[in-house]
Parts: structure tokens; sequence; C-alpha cells
């Protein structure tokens, strides 16, 4: 795959701070030089990734993934690195030039952009059927739902018409049946001809951020089923990474965005005033989904329909906002089933005032959990009281968990002793657990403890030596060069590092240290280990000095097993024995004036 010029690389990096750009993913908080907050990478309770601002690298200490931003991305966001450059290229303002690109990348480009082409002319092809006698039923529908010809065009909203309609105007317009079929729109009927996928059905393009078509969601106008259907993934769509109106709701003054079912909550309510509302086509919000929505607020407020709301796909889309650090609030709305409802029903005004009073998400666990429960019989309200606390429990900040206690104990009466009494037992059992799971790694860890002492003492010498290298360039690197070769390092990771510094720092100093090494994620996280590290050294001569006799000291006792190896194994004469010796006293000789 072809690459931009280093230079402009390097423009780009220096012009986004890693800890910004990870504080849309990760809750971050600062300990002593870094950041530290859940790897985003594995599942861990205590944060072990680490973000270096001063270093713009990241290092998780738990799953071992480590790099600079634009490493970051591409395992976040599962793009290439010219993908991810391009994502930083736009945050930074800076606009890319074009590069050469294999055939292979060329022919994908150039089909990606015949299906949005595709899309956006059947868009149009759609939006245009709406207004036909033959959309009879899709206008009666749009007039009952009551939604104007203004919001019509703003959506693009339309009518999919029968069987072949929309292939038979895409051949008109010179698409190949290779292009149409590969968007998703034309599927091949058992009898083997061109069938149109939507049909008979209101249909409403699904956008990107950057105002593309490149997708459709279509609702039934008769009884077929299911009453909606959604494009499958495409060269220009993914289900998981896109919400529906995200292109008009990003430009919303308001603070907040507010997350409703389906398309039609969405429109109406735009419809209405509420231009911050966007819609997760389903209850289960993916951790993509949630990503792409930080990049705009990090406070949403989920008004799903009353049906959905406690479902379990729901409840896990929830806490993938939690983990992600947004202020989440729940719409309770009363005397309507969905938003779209509420607000035909009782104006913006009202929902307005609903939106104020849209609880938090303990709280909204809490009087999920009542509903299932008779809190005037005691098993129930025992039960209530254990699964209360649990809920508290995972409430990190103590002023947030003490207004909680107090909410409860007034609507529910219970006792403030015996909600802490709960919540210090629960406490206990998970300090417990910690300790036994301790316990059960320190019998793993002892068991390699010899080799990894013997291991540490080396390897943690070369990677001192490599981290002064990488901090301190042509002023180690002249020190050392006819010293220590990148064969004198023992850890084979080291070895390869060392090998590709020399090279770097024979030409000149070394910029972009994390780039020498882009295909290679296990030397990334080695590199980024060492890097974590705060190096305190007052004088780095005498640093460098007392590495280089520890190397030589290595080799010399390298050397002097050997020797000795031969004079066991081997059957030398008088005159080959006595050299053999000398070199022995040579060499003890060597080993004590160093030490």
């Amino acid at each position: 795959m072809a690459r931009y010029e280093n230079s402009l690389i390097d423009e780009i990096k220096d012009n986004i701070n890693i800890v910004d750009v990870i504080s849309q993913y990760v809750v971050l908080k600062r300990k002593g030089r870094n950041y530290f907050g859940l790897c985003p990478f594995h599942n861990e309770k205590s944060p072990s990734f680490s973000v270096s601002e001063n270093k713009q690298i990241f290092h998780c200490f738990g799953c071992g993934a480590g790099g600079d931003v634009l490493g970051f991305i591409q395992k976040i966001e599962n793009v290439s690195f010219n993908e991810a450059l391009e994502i930083l290229a736009e945050r930074a303002n800076i606009v890319l030039p074009k590069i050469e690109t294999s055939k292979e990348e060329q022919e994908k480009l150039i089909l990606q952009e015949k299906v949005f082409e595709i899309n956006k002319i059947a868009a149009e092809y759609f939006h245009q059927n709406l207004y036909k006698p033959l959309a009879k039923q899709a206008q009666e529908y749009v007039k009952k739902r009551k939604l104007d010809n203004a919001t019509l065009k703003k959506f693009q909203i339309g009518y999919s018409g029968n069987y072949d309609d929309l292939y038979k105007e895409l051949k008109s317009k010179g698409f190949s049946d290779g292009e149409i079929f590969e968007s998703k729109l034309v599927l091949t009927s058992k009898s083997g001809r061109p069938n149109d996928a939507f049909k008979n059905r209101l249909m409403f393009p699904i956008k990107d951020v950057k105002d593309r078509v490149i997708a459709f969601g279509g609702r039934a106008l008769d009884d077929s089923k299911p009453k909606y259907i959604n494009s499958p993934d495409t060269v220009c769509y993914n289900k998981g990474r896109n919400l529906y109106a995200l292109n008009i709701a990003k430009k919303t003054d308001k603070d907040f965005i507010i997350m409703v079912e389906g398309y039609m909550d969405a429109v109406s309510l735009h419809q209405r005033g509420v231009d911050n509302a966007v819609a997760s086509l389903g209850t289960a919000l993916t951790e993509r989904q949630a990503r792409l929505l930080k990049r705009y607020k990090s406070k949403i407020i989920i008004g799903y329909d009353s049906d959905s709301a406690g479902q379990s796909a729901t409840m896990r889309g929830l806490e993938i906002l939690q983990n992600m650090g947004f202020d989440i609030r729940i719409l309770q709305l009363e005397g309507a089933k969905d938003p779209d409802e509420f607000i035909i029903k009782y104006g913006s005004g009202k929902f307005n005032l609903f939106l104020q009073n849209a609880i938090s998400l303990v709280e909204f666990k809490i009087k999920n959990l009542k509903q299932n429960l008779d809190l005037d019989q005691t098993n129930d309200k025992i039960k209530f009281l254990n699964e209360v606390s649990e809920i508290l429990s995972k409430t990190k900040n103590d002023i947030e968990k003490e207004v909680y206690i107090d909410k409860i104990c007034k609507n529910y009466n219970i006792s403030k002793e015996a909600i802490y009494a709960q919540l210090n037992k629960l406490a206990y059992a998970n300090s417990t657990s910690a300790k036994v799971l301790e316990r059960n790694q320190a019998v793993k860890r002892n068991s390699i403890k010899v080799k990894e002492e013997t291991q540490n003492s080396n390897t943690a010498r070369e990677n001192l030596l490599i981290l002064l290298l990488i901090n301190e360039g042509q002023k180690v690197y002249e020190k050392i060069k006819n010293e220590i070769a990148p064969s004198d390092f023992k850890d084979e990771k080291n070895k390869k590092i060392a090998k590709v510094l020399y090279e770097e720092l024979e030409k000149g100093d070394i910029s972009n240290i994390i780039g020498l090494f882009s295909d290679d994620e296990e030397l990334i996280s080695h590199i980024t280990y060492i890097l974590s590290k705060e190096l305190d050294i007052n004088d780095v001569d005498k640093a460098v000095n007392d590495l280089m006799n520890k190397f030589l000291i290595d080799k010399l006792l390298e050397e002097k097993n050997l020797i000795l190896k031969k004079l066991v194994s081997e059957n030398l004469d008088k005159e080959q024995t006595e050299k053999i010796e000398n070199r022995l006293k040579e060499i003890s000789i060597k080993i004590a004036s160093i030490k």
C-alpha cells in the first residue's frame, strides 16, 4: 500500500494531542505525569491503560497494546494506516494530497465511488416516486404521520415501487450489473432475474457524517414482514458504525444528543424543532456508534420506546456509553409509547420539559428493578435492597452515591444504615475475591520466578540502553556503536530494535520511532513499554559507561564459560592448555578491573 510522505505524517501528528484523541474513546484520569484509564482492547476492572502526553504514546500494562496516536486509531476503528491518517488529518484540518495506490486498491475505490453514486441516484429516484400516483399508499402514510413537505425533502424520504423498477432506472444510467448488485439494492430472484431489494416501502436514506447516502431503511406499507428492513453491509456501509440523522444532529447548538429507536421518531422530532435527535436503528447500540457520538457530544439522552427500554440489549448499550464516560440520561415519557407519538400529541414545549427531567442511568436501573418487585413483601424488599446495593457499588463518585442513597431512603423507606452495611459487605467480598485471585496468580508467578529474575536483569539493562538511544540519540550512539553491537543484545525483540536504531542513527537523528516498526505490533508494544518507564538519570554519560561495562562483563563471562567447556570437553596439548589458561587469567583481570 502506498503511504504518505513522512514529513506530512509528522505534521499531522504534531497538530494532534494523543490525550485529546484517546479521551474521545476512554475516560482518562491524570496520575503523575501520565493519564490512566480502562483499556479499550481487553476487559479489565483496574486501569492499566497508560497515555503519555509528553511522549505522545499509549501502552497497556495488561494486554501489551501500545503505539502512537495513529496506531490507536488503527486499532480502535479497525482501519488501515492511511485511513487512520485521514481521520486525524480531518481533525487537524490538514488536506491530504492524493497518493498512488495499487491496482487492487484503485478498483476497490472505484467500486466504492460507483456504489455511492448508485445510492445517491436511488435516493433521488425513491424521493421523486413519492410524489407520483403509484405512491398513493406512501402518501397516505406520511399524511397520517403528519410529516410536512419540508421534512420529506430534508430527509429525502421516498417510495420504492415494485419488482425491478430501480434496477431498470440504474441500468438506464449506465451502471453495470456488477456495480448494481454490489450496492445490495438489487438482488437475484430464484429464477435468476434481477429483483429490487425494497418493494412497496417508505424509504429512508441513511447518510454518513459527510452527507453521503450510504444505505437505506424501508418501512412496509402493507402486511409484509418484517415491518422494517435495512440495507446489509456494503463497500460503503457498516450498520454498526453509523447513526441515522447524525449528519444533521451534529450541527446542533445544544450540548447533548437525543437517541431514539427508529427513523420516524428522529424525523418527527426534527420536524418539530428538536434538531439533536438521532436513531440507533435498533436498541443494541455498538461501541463504534458510541465512539462516533463521542466525537460530537458527551451527554446523551435516551428516548427509546417504552416497550424496549428495559430489554437486555438496551441495557448493554447504555453500559457501553457509561464505560466511555458519557453523561447518560433516560427520557421518561408519559401518555405515549414513543417520542413521535408524544411530540405530536403534546407538542415540543412539553417534550422539552420531559427532557429537562430525564433521569440518570442509576435511577433508571433502580426504577426498572422496582417494577418487577412488590416492596410490601419482605422477600422482595430484601432482594430490592441487595440489588440496589449492587448497582450503587459500581458508582465510583462518592458524592453521586450519597445523593442516590438519600433519594432511595426517602422514596422506598429504607434506612441509610442498611444500605451502607450492604455496600460494606460487597466491598469486603470484592476485596477478598481480589486477594484470592492475587494468591492464585502468585503461585503461577513463583513457578517462573528464577527464569524471570535472570531474564529481567538482562532485559532491563538492554531496555535502559534502548531508552537512552531513543531519548539521547547521537550522543549515546557515538559512544556505544564501536563497543556494543546489536548482536550483543540477548532479548530477541531488543536485538531487532537495536539493529533498526543503529541503522537509522547512522543516517542521523530519529524523529518517529514508532513509525520505524509500523508493521510489527509486538515490537511496537515492547517499545511503548520501554518508553512508558520514567527515566530518572542525572548523569547520562555515567549511566552509559556503566551499561557498557556490564555488557563487556557479560561478553567476557560468556567467553570464559566457553573456554572452561573447551578445557573439559576437548583433548588439548600442553601448549594449547597454557594458551587458554592465560586467556582465562586475562579475562579475570579484566573483569576485576571493570568492577
